[in-house]
């Protein structure tokens, strides 16, 4: 009789000292160890356009009109205008002036300069802008001042925050020079330009 009690209080002791373990260590909560993680950087692509800028170009005219009415020749000039950026887009507007010396017809006439009053839009790349462009042209030839209208394309990168380099590439449309219905010129202008940004 002592024996088997002995050994029934053995038995619940053990049992209660293992079920207690168990419980314990239902009670605790897991050990979770800190993950560490780089931080996301999402790149921003684009690049701060806004601003007034000025600069001077190098380019090459050629005109063809009705006939024998065509030349070509060098230009350069100079530009000022103010973009705004609104993010991805860029939209703008500048004057330019370009000086050049292009018979038409042999001598016949001359184009003596171009001047342009331009607006652009355009996609921000970040240090690069492109845009078309497009307004209203003026040309001082030997016969009078002649106006139509213009659209191109251009690009501009930048070199530093301050300084810009960049191309564009117009084609004018000159209706009835000379005061003569039908008497229309084409004229495709390339140039460079180099720009300071304020």
């Amino acid at each position: 009789m002592k024996r088997s009690m002995k050994y029934t209080m053995l038995a619940t002791a053990t049992t209660f000292a293992m079920g207690g373990s168990v419980l314990a260590g239902s009670l605790e909560e897991p050990i979770v160890e800190p993950v560490m993680t780089a931080p996301v950087v999402v790149p921003d692509m684009g690049g701060n356009w806004t601003g007034f800028y000025t600069g001077l170009q190098l380019g090459y005219g050629d005109a063809d009109g009705p006939g024998a009415l065509d030349g070509d020749n060098g230009s350069y000039g100079f530009h000022a205008g103010y973009d705004y950026d609104f993010g991805k887009f860029v939209l703008g507007g500048e004057l330019d002036y370009d000086k050049t010396d292009i018979d038409l017809n042999g001598g016949a006439a001359t184009i003596d300069s171009v001047a342009r009053a331009k607006i652009k839009g355009g996609y921000d790349l970040g240090n690069t802008l492109i845009y078309a462009t497009g307004g209203y042209a003026l040309a001082d030839t030997s016969g009078g001042d002649e106006d139509g209208g213009f659209y191109g394309i251009g690009m501009s990168y930048k070199v530093s925050e301050q300084y810009t380099v960049g191309a564009e590439l117009l084609e004018h449309k000159f209706k009835d020079i000379g005061g003569t219905a039908g008497n229309d010129l084409d004229a495709t202008t390339f140039t460079l330009r180099g720009s300071y940004r304020f």
